[in-house]
């Protein structure tokens, strides 16, 4: 944050509200670009109040959709590419596993997005990753260039990158008022802004913005309880830091799939977790959840139960994170449909982080009026009815 000593600024050619994973790469393009860019931030950097803290999330090739598994390539080039601009490393190459019922159609999608026909049976997966115990008929697909992505880390990269090309970031802004026209105003609790583009990347935070903008975006934030787990004796379950990740897909104990990542964050610790939550107000989420048990942690208890017998049954250490779900846990990436220099990106349904270079390029083409790199269909505001209320 600048100095409050220092004279502030009040006019650029863009300015950027949010300044996690999706913000802080869409400034980072904008600022290659040569535009000045401003990339405000609500909380003190670095936090954990948003959906971009931690150190680590899943970077695969798979995708049962299409249109990501096209964006993955570009994703790995440029993920690669901020690793050399910094001089660190982003990127554990651990693979992935995808654990399924034979013939799960988001698990088939999988495979043929690999270009992969192997299908690994219950025996063979256990003799090549020991740790994994597959129930009766089911079926692992590998994703062998999958990996782990050092959170924390790579959003201080590419805020450091941004900053190196003349970019300016102010944290500890709130972001009070936007008044769209011809020039954006946004005032913040520190300052007043302008600039002819507009682009918000606010996470759980975007909806209450967007209103402001006459918009009922469907957004709903929840709140993700990340769980860790305890080797019953230290080394035995074969899952150390150099275990896969792995992903289920299909499962009926588990319709919103579970996920996990080796002993990277705490040594001896497996992150597994449930891809899901419990819907929250992101201003309220720190507050201590009530003393009922919760349903996701029964969920994963009895997954690990019986997929990873080696692990403690509970949850050693417990945090917290949000998503921002869509209903069809697509992203949105589009202009305002009234106010064409006011871009939203949002809705990243726990799944965006590692397409975070691709999903800045895209804002950043839309914002200064490019052709978009990638076909936008799935990802337009106009997908969800009634959307638009009145507008400014």
């Amino acid at each position: 944050m600048a100095a409050l000593s220092q004279p502030q600024k009040s006019t650029y050619d863009v300015i950027v509200i949010g300044a996690g994973i999706q913000g802080s790469f869409t400034a980072y393009h904008l600022a290659q670009c040569h535009k000045d860019t401003l990339l405000l931030e609500q909380f003190l950097l670095p936090h954990s109040r948003g959906s971009s803290h931690g150190q680590s999330r899943i970077i695969r090739s798979a995708y049962p959709q299409e249109y990501y598994s096209r964006m993955m390539p570009d994703c790995f080039r440029r993920w690669q590419q901020l690793e050399a601009e910094t001089g660190t490393t982003l990127y554990r190459q651990t693979g992935l596993v995808l654990l399924g019922p034979p013939g799960e159609p988001e698990l088939e999608a999988c495979r043929r997005s690999l270009g992969v026909d192997e299908v690994l049976d219950a025996a063979t997966l256990a003799q090549r990753f020991p740790g994994f115990q597959l129930q009766a008929g089911q079926v692992a697909v590998v994703d062998s260039c999958a990996g782990v992505l050092f959170a924390g880390r790579a959003l201080q990269a590419v805020q450091e990158v941004f900053r190196r090309h003349g970019g300016t970031l102010r944290d500890g802004e709130k972001v009070l008022r936007i008044e769209p026209g011809a020039t954006v105003t946004v005032t913040t609790t520190a300052g007043v802004y302008k600039a002819p583009r507009l682009i918000i990347t606010a996470g759980a935070w975007t909806g209450a913005l967007v209103e402001q903008l006459g918009l009922r975006l469907p957004l709903q934030p929840l709140r993700i309880d990340v769980c860790y787990w305890r080797e019953k004796q230290p080394g035995s379950a074969g899952l150390g830091s150099v275990s896969p990740c792995f992903l289920t897909l299909g499962l009926s104990q588990a319709p919103h799939g579970i996920y996990g990542l080796p002993s990277i964050e705490y040594p001896g610790l497996l992150k597994v977790c449930h891809h899901h939550g419990s819907p929250t107000d992101p201003e309220k989420r720190d507050q201590a959840p009530s003393s009922a048990p919760c349903p996701d942690i029964a969920v994963l208890s009895s997954f690990i139960s019986s997929y990873l017998p080696g692990l403690e049954t509970q949850p050693a250490v417990m945090e917290t994170c949000l998503y921002t779900n869509t209903p069809d846990e697509d992203f949105i990436l589009d202009r305002h449909p009234k106010f064409s220099n006011i871009v939203i990106g949002a809705g990243f349904s726990g799944h965006g982080f590692k397409l975070a270079p691709v999903v800045g390029k895209l804002l950043c083409e839309l914002s200064l009026g490019e052709e978009p790199s990638y076909n936008m269909a799935h990802f337009a505001i106009t997908r969800f009815p009634g959307v638009l209320g009145d507008a400014q």
